[in-house]
């Protein structure tokens, strides 16, 4: 994402979403446009991955082919119970309603 800087404002390196600040509980702020979509510890921290390793789709996405892989390599030792079941099937349903989106828009997809 590039940086910018707006007159007297400093760094600006944040999604600003217009129908997310009008609709969200919490409101915004409008006037040289700052508003808050979340609170962090560290946002600096948050800035650079941001910036310099993924948007948060693409670390959920890495995070999704990584769990592909592994369940399907996942054999438990003893029986789930029908909660632990319906956690694991929910989640790859989930995960395979992403890859039909993916191969929707020509996007490389992970399902096996």
């Amino acid at each position: 994402m590039p940086n910018f800087k707006l007159p007297l404002s400093g760094d600006v390196a944040q999604t600003i979403n217009p129908w997310t600040a009008i609709f969200s509980p919490y409101g915004g702020q409008f006037g040289l446009i700052n508003i808050n979509l979340g609170r962090s510890s560290a946002p600096q921290v948050e800035e650079d991955v941001l910036s310099d390793v993924g948007s948060y789709g693409k670390q959920l996405g890495r995070i999704g082919d990584a769990l592909v892989v592994l369940l399907a390599h996942f054999h438990p030792q003893c029986a789930l119970s029908a909660k632990e079941e319906k956690a694991i099937a929910d989640l790859k349903a989930m995960l395979d309603d992403i890859d039909a989106i993916k191969r929707r828009h020509h996007r490389p997809a992970t399902a096996p």
